[in-house]
């Protein structure tokens, strides 16, 4: 998607500003960590950053037949989604390693460490999968706060509305004390732990120790055992 387009009409009804793009790389891979607010976050960020930004995208959305399908592919992929098959641990590890391929590439790579958007406005628990691959990639991590999308676009609504849209980007966290450690889930966990405090200290969101995909596909309630019968 060119943003010639797209660029002009989103600046004048949603007014983005962000602030401390001096703590983006201005080469190299690096790994932009962001809260998860709406659909609209993967609008606003690549618009406001220079640099191209690639997301990693659940395939779903290349996969459509018709018109339609061939629209939806031109403009996720113009809004640099790469799509991954996240259906299996398998694919979740595919995923992991097209991510740490993109940037060992030089890529500037946008994760939403969620792993799917907040479906309250509060923020939760991270997944592992950033910290591998900033490990595994050797690239820094820079968090990003995005502020007012949930406003601009809430879930479940089919018109966005006119709201300013505010991103702030904070330095840049260096794991490279953990150097080679990479698959040692504690490592993760407490790199995760990091990113996910400097997310939550400055966007002011209260946090939860859950993962949001649980809270919006929860397990179904194991059914009540009978009560015995008695005997005759």
């Amino acid at each position: 998607m060119k943003w010639v387009l797209l660029g002009p009409i989103l600046r004048l009804f949603f007014r983005p500003s962000i602030q401390g793009l001096e703590h983006i790389p201005e080469s190299g891979g690096a790994i932009l960590a962001s809260n998860h607010l709406a659909v609209a976050d993967s609008f606003f960020l690549p618009l406001m950053v220079p640099r191209r930004v690639t997301f990693l995208a659940k395939r779903e959305y290349f996969t459509g037949k018709g018109i339609k399908g061939r629209f939806k592919r031109a403009f996720f992929g113009g809004l640099g989604q790469v799509p991954i098959d996240r259906s299996s641990a398998m694919a979740a590890q595919a995923a992991l390693d097209t991510g740490v391929r993109l940037l060992k590439e030089g890529k500037l790579l946008g994760i939403y460490p969620e792993g799917t958007r907040s479906p309250d406005g509060r923020l939760y628990k991270g997944k592992t999968g950033v910290a591998r691959m900033a490990l595994e990639a050797g690239v820094p991590v820079v968090p990003v706060i995005m502020i007012g999308t949930d406003r601009a676009n809430p879930i479940g609504s089919r018109m966005w509305r006119p709201h300013k849209i505010r991103i702030v980007v904070l330095p840049p966290l260096d794991f490279s004390r953990y150097e080679g450690l990479g698959g040692d889930r504690f490592i993760e966990r407490s790199i995760t732990d990091e990113i996910m405090y400097a997310l939550m200290e400055t966007s002011g969101q209260e946090y939860v120790d859950v993962y949001a995909a649980k809270l919006k596909d929860p397990q179904p309630a194991p059914a009540a055992a009978k009560p015995a019968r008695k005997a005759a």
